[in-house]
């Protein structure tokens, strides 16, 4: 709670909390944690891990949550895409995808990056899309945690494939490697995790960065 309101006073657009471990360990969604987040921002709030049914979606939203992720339970069970986008609107439904490169193509993987999903990343976008998902989060598995940059190839090529926002995560480390997302990754948000959690920066500075270089993004006093 307390990362989430400093960063939306220094500007952050959404805020999002992945439990990464819940589908690994068979856990739900810890609601509590999300009560207190939602009620002290007034961004909106995307939650995810461990959510498995449209009952820990009605949940998580009556929680206070804007937004549900869905990973895992979306790959085994496609379906849930379609039913909660269908039963709370796109808007609320977010398909978070993680993905690795295997030569040329990039594969889905499932239970926080632990398990191959032998699903073709950039398919599998297309379905969550044409499923009623309305935005994904894509997070690059082999650049995750490395401060390297995003994987650009991988986050332009689903953005090509689907008309539903792609957002680019996994792999910031520098203000231009964000930059890079919008202007050679075709990515309509940027996910920063480490750098801001570390006070390497800041979503203020990321954001003048992006706006010095004539990306439209919306600056806080």
């Amino acid at each position: 709670m307390d990362l989430a309101t400093r960063y939306e006073r220094e500007g952050a657009d959404e805020v999002v909390v992945l439990d990464v471990s819940a589908s690994a360990e068979g856990r739900n969604l810890v609601l509590n944690a999300v009560r207190a987040t939602a009620s002290a921002l007034f961004v909106p709030l995307t939650v995810g891990g461990g959510i498995r049914s449209v009952p820990d979606i009605e949940r998580a939203l009556c929680s206070g949550a804007d937004k549900v992720a869905l990973n895992t339970a979306g790959v085994e069970r496609p379906n849930l895409l379609t039913e909660a986008a269908r039963r709370y609107g796109t808007q609320c439904v977010v398909a978070s995808i993680d993905a690795a490169q295997d030569g040329n193509s990039w594969r889905v993987f499932v239970r926080g990056g632990r398990e191959s999903a032998t699903r073709d990343a950039v398919q599998w976008a297309r379905e969550c899309a044409d499923r009623g998902a309305g935005e994904i989060p894509l997070t690059s598995i082999d650049r995750d945690g490395t401060r390297s940059g995003y994987d650009l190839e991988l986050t332009s090529t689903v953005a090509e494939a689907v008309s539903v926002p792609v957002i680019a995560s996994g792999g910031a480390g520098t203000a231009d490697h964000v930059l890079e997302a919008f202007t050679r990754g075709d990515a309509d948000a940027a996910l920063v995790a480490g750098i801001l959690h570390d006070s390497i920066t800041s979503a203020r500075a990321l954001k003048e960065r992006l706006a010095a270089h004539g990306v439209s993004v919306r600056l806080v006093a």
